[in-house]
Protein backbone atom coordinates (compact mmCIF):
# COMPACT_ATOMS: atom_id res chain seq x y z
CA UNK A 1 0.00 0.00 0.00
CA UNK A 2 1.75 3.14 -0.86
CA UNK A 3 1.09 6.18 1.43
CA UNK A 4 -1.03 9.09 0.39
CA UNK A 5 -0.66 12.87 1.29
CA UNK A 6 -4.42 13.74 3.59
CA UNK A 7 -4.99 16.37 1.10
CA UNK A 8 -5.72 13.70 -1.39
CA UNK A 9 -7.91 11.74 0.72
CA UNK A 10 -10.00 14.87 2.50
CA UNK A 11 -10.71 16.18 -1.28
CA UNK A 12 -14.17 14.21 -1.70
CA UNK A 13 -14.78 15.11 2.04
CA UNK A 14 -14.45 18.94 2.13
CA UNK A 15 -15.47 19.31 -2.18
CA UNK A 16 -19.20 19.84 -0.67
CA UNK A 17 -18.54 22.30 1.90
CA UNK A 18 -16.11 24.41 -0.44
CA UNK A 19 -19.09 24.10 -3.46
CA UNK A 20 -21.27 25.30 -0.86
CA UNK A 21 -19.21 28.70 -0.08
CA UNK A 22 -19.09 28.91 -4.00
CA UNK A 23 -15.22 27.56 -4.45
CA UNK A 24 -15.08 24.95 -7.46
CA UNK A 25 -11.78 23.32 -6.31
CA UNK A 26 -9.22 23.46 -3.02
CA UNK A 27 -6.94 25.58 -4.74
CA UNK A 28 -7.82 29.22 -3.87
CA UNK A 29 -8.27 28.15 -0.36
CA UNK A 30 -5.07 25.69 0.32
CA UNK A 31 -2.97 27.76 -2.16
CA UNK A 32 -3.75 31.38 -0.65
CA UNK A 33 -0.88 31.88 0.41
CA UNK A 34 0.97 31.65 -3.00
CA UNK A 35 -1.68 33.24 -4.80
CA UNK A 36 -1.35 36.62 -2.70
CA UNK A 37 1.85 36.00 -0.73
CA UNK A 38 2.95 35.40 2.73
CA UNK A 39 2.66 38.88 3.62
CA UNK A 40 -1.17 38.83 2.87
CA UNK A 41 -2.04 35.34 3.56
CA UNK A 42 -0.82 36.00 7.17
CA UNK A 43 -3.76 38.93 7.55
CA UNK A 44 -6.63 37.35 5.34
CA UNK A 45 -8.79 34.11 4.43
CA UNK A 46 -11.17 33.39 1.67
CA UNK A 47 -14.25 32.97 3.03
CA UNK A 48 -16.26 32.51 -0.55
CA UNK A 49 -16.84 33.30 -4.39
CA UNK A 50 -20.05 34.77 -4.64
CA UNK A 51 -21.51 33.89 -8.33
CA UNK A 52 -23.94 36.14 -10.24
CA UNK A 53 -27.67 35.09 -9.99
CA UNK A 54 -28.37 35.55 -13.58
CA UNK A 55 -27.43 33.64 -16.53
CA UNK A 56 -26.36 35.72 -19.55
CA UNK A 57 -28.18 35.18 -22.78
CA UNK A 58 -26.74 33.64 -25.78
CA UNK A 59 -24.12 35.63 -26.78
CA UNK A 60 -23.71 37.67 -23.71
CA UNK A 61 -20.27 37.86 -21.44
CA UNK A 62 -21.03 36.57 -18.19
CA UNK A 63 -20.79 38.90 -15.18
CA UNK A 64 -17.72 38.09 -12.93
CA UNK A 65 -17.79 36.88 -9.41
CA UNK A 66 -17.40 38.39 -6.20
CA UNK A 67 -14.31 37.20 -4.15
CA UNK A 68 -15.15 37.59 0.02
CA UNK A 69 -12.05 37.78 2.12
CA UNK A 70 -11.68 37.91 5.56
CA UNK A 71 -9.77 40.44 6.68
CA UNK A 72 -8.17 41.71 10.23
CA UNK A 73 -9.41 44.91 11.32
CA UNK A 74 -5.93 46.82 10.95
CA UNK A 75 -5.28 45.89 8.20
CA UNK A 76 -8.32 46.35 5.94
CA UNK A 77 -7.48 49.81 4.38
CA UNK A 78 -4.51 48.56 3.21
CA UNK A 79 -6.08 45.31 1.45
CA UNK A 80 -9.01 47.49 0.07
CA UNK A 81 -5.78 49.34 -1.73
CA UNK A 82 -4.31 45.68 -2.60
CA UNK A 83 -8.03 44.22 -4.00
CA UNK A 84 -7.14 45.00 -7.62
CA UNK A 85 -3.75 43.08 -7.74
CA UNK A 86 -5.54 40.22 -5.51
CA UNK A 87 -8.40 39.81 -7.85
CA UNK A 88 -6.12 39.76 -10.92
CA UNK A 89 -3.75 37.28 -8.67
CA UNK A 90 -6.61 35.38 -8.31
CA UNK A 91 -7.80 34.97 -11.80
CA UNK A 92 -4.11 34.74 -13.02
CA UNK A 93 -4.15 31.52 -10.83
CA UNK A 94 -7.43 30.43 -12.41
CA UNK A 95 -6.55 30.69 -15.57
CA UNK A 96 -9.63 32.89 -16.52
CA UNK A 97 -11.11 36.31 -15.55
CA UNK A 98 -13.67 34.65 -12.79
CA UNK A 99 -13.69 37.35 -10.29
CA UNK A 100 -14.23 40.71 -11.14
CA UNK A 101 -14.36 42.75 -7.28
CA UNK A 102 -13.34 41.69 -3.93
CA UNK A 103 -15.26 42.54 -1.13
CA UNK A 104 -13.93 42.39 2.66
CA UNK A 105 -14.92 41.37 5.53
CA UNK A 106 -13.44 42.68 8.90
CA UNK A 107 -12.67 39.84 11.86
CA UNK A 108 -10.42 37.95 13.14
CA UNK A 109 -8.32 35.48 11.36
CA UNK A 110 -6.60 32.17 12.61
CA UNK A 111 -3.09 31.68 12.44
CA UNK A 112 -1.68 29.54 10.02
CA UNK A 113 -1.11 26.42 10.84
CA UNK A 114 2.70 25.62 11.50
CA UNK A 115 4.23 23.48 8.96
CA UNK A 116 5.75 20.21 10.78
CA UNK A 117 8.98 19.78 10.96
CA UNK A 118 11.25 18.17 8.60
CA UNK A 119 12.07 14.49 10.00
CA UNK A 120 16.00 14.03 10.92
CA UNK A 121 18.10 11.22 9.26
CA UNK A 122 20.17 9.32 11.93
CA UNK A 123 24.09 10.34 12.21
CA UNK A 124 24.85 6.73 11.15
CA UNK A 125 22.91 6.48 8.70
CA UNK A 126 24.04 10.17 7.48
CA UNK A 127 27.65 8.87 7.53
CA UNK A 128 27.19 5.25 5.77
CA UNK A 129 25.79 7.67 2.91
CA UNK A 130 28.72 10.16 3.06
CA UNK A 131 31.27 7.32 3.24
CA UNK A 132 29.34 5.32 0.02
CA UNK A 133 29.87 8.88 -2.31
CA UNK A 134 33.12 9.91 -0.86
CA UNK A 135 34.88 8.11 -4.12
CA UNK A 136 33.06 10.10 -6.12
CA UNK A 137 35.31 12.70 -8.10
CA UNK A 138 32.69 15.06 -9.54
CA UNK A 139 31.99 17.46 -5.95
CA UNK A 140 27.98 18.62 -7.89
CA UNK A 141 27.36 15.15 -8.80
CA UNK A 142 28.86 13.71 -5.02
CA UNK A 143 26.55 16.07 -3.45
CA UNK A 144 23.71 15.03 -5.69
CA UNK A 145 24.03 11.44 -4.50
CA UNK A 146 25.07 12.32 -1.30
CA UNK A 147 20.79 13.98 -1.13
CA UNK A 148 19.51 11.27 -3.09
CA UNK A 149 21.26 8.68 -0.79
CA UNK A 150 20.06 10.64 2.59
CA UNK A 151 16.63 11.11 0.89
CA UNK A 152 16.56 7.12 0.69
CA UNK A 153 17.67 6.18 4.15
CA UNK A 154 15.31 8.60 5.50
CA UNK A 155 12.41 6.90 3.98
CA UNK A 156 13.88 3.36 4.65
CA UNK A 157 14.36 5.00 8.59
CA UNK A 158 12.47 3.24 11.10
CA UNK A 159 9.69 5.17 12.87
CA UNK A 160 9.71 6.95 9.02
CA UNK A 161 6.30 7.20 7.99
CA UNK A 162 6.72 6.22 4.41
CA UNK A 163 9.02 3.26 5.27
CA UNK A 164 7.39 -0.04 4.12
Amino acid sequence: MVAKPLAELIEDCIAPALAAQGFAGRSIVTLWPEIVGERLALRTRPLKIDWPKRRPAPGETSDPATLVVRVEGAFALEMQQLGPLVVERVNTHLGWRAVGKLVLKQGPVAPPQPKPSAPVLAPAAAAAVERQVACVEDEGLREALARLGKAVALRAQPGSDTAS
